[in-house]
């Protein structure tokens, strides 16, 4: 893998991931709800995810999606079904700030799980990576370090944007404290989480 490759596999990553998604969406749900450090916990949360994914893509997982419409079928309506539940108990909310452990705060890892599941939860991704990987990829030289350099790059963008996002929108928190703005915001984020899941069940699988 030239330089030239990697540069051009940055600029794609990057412009991926700031693309506003599920992931991103959870992040700052979170970071308003109950805080950055929890909000931090589901990122580390949809990193994992990400390495989860893009290491089931290289055993050939993708491939078996590719070709198998039940396989795609199955995993595309477990994860629209995870979406749906996502936004209907975000629409529900309680519209409460949680910040700390106190008042009944689900525990650290709920939202790490929370995290994993959504990144987790479209298995477009794990096509979107047995055919993103390859094309950066030089065939005569070793696979493992250049698939490892691909992928910290990728978790690398990942994080610092889910970062970026989580910490931002946690610095609103002081003028949102009120429960009114953030059950409307709860119910936008409810709805858009919805949203999402219905067109992942409606995607079809790449031919």
């Amino acid at each position: 893998m030239t330089l030239s490759t990697y540069l051009l596999y940055v600029v794609a990553v990057a412009l991926l991931i700031v693309t506003p998604g599920p992931t991103m969406l959870m992040c700052m749900t979170n970071a308003l709800n109950h805080g950055p450090r929890r909000a931090m916990t589901s990122v580390a949360g949809a990193v994992t995810a990400v390495l989860g994914v893009m290491v089931l893509s290289a055993m050939g997982l993708g491939a078996l999606l590719a070709a198998s419409e039940t396989a795609f079928t199955i995993a595309k309506v477990a994860g629209a079904a995870y979406l749906v539940w996502l936004g209907i108990k975000t629409f529900r909310s309680d519209a409460v700030l949680k910040t700390g452990e106190a008042g009944g705060a689900p525990r650290a890892h709920s939202f790490y799980m929370q995290g994993f599941l959504v990144g987790a939860s479209n298995p477009k991704a794990v096509l979107f990576f047995a055919a993103f990987f390859p094309q950066f990829l030089n065939p005569a030289a070793p696979i493992v370090p250049q698939f490892a350099a691909l992928a910290l790059t990728f978790m690398f963008f990942e994080f610092a944007v889910l970062t970026a996002c989580a910490l931002s929108v946690a610095r609103l928190m002081p003028v949102l404290r009120a429960s009114g703005p953030v059950r409307w915001i709860n119910r936008v984020c409810g709805g858009l989480f919805t949203l999402m899941g219905a067109l992942l069940l409606l995607s079809r699988r790449p031919t």
